[in-house]
């Protein structure tokens, strides 16, 4: 991250699916870590912290408009700037 450049802080919830109401573009000009369970995970697809929970796509399947079928795993879950 830059020194110049205040990162947004990051919501309670965020989404990678630009579709998605609680898609924050701000938030992605800087790398984004997830941690759910205290192991680091690359492949969240979308995050809450307060209801502890990561959206994460099963294998390759998509559903019929061509986004990724999900499934929900709980824990506690830790949002960070790289």
């Amino acid at each position: 991250m830059n020194e110049g450049q205040a990162a947004a802080p990051l919501p309670d919830r965020l989404s990678v699916d630009p579709t998605s109401p609680h898609h924050v573009a701000a938030v992605f000009e800087h790398e984004i870590g997830i941690r759910l369970n205290g192991k680091e995970r690359f492949d969240v697809e979308e995050y809450c912290l307060s209801e502890g929970w990561v959206k994460v796509p099963v294998g390759r399947t998509v559903d019929r408009k061509g986004r990724p079928l999900t499934i929900k795993l709980k824990g506690r879950v830790e949002a960070f700037y790289r």
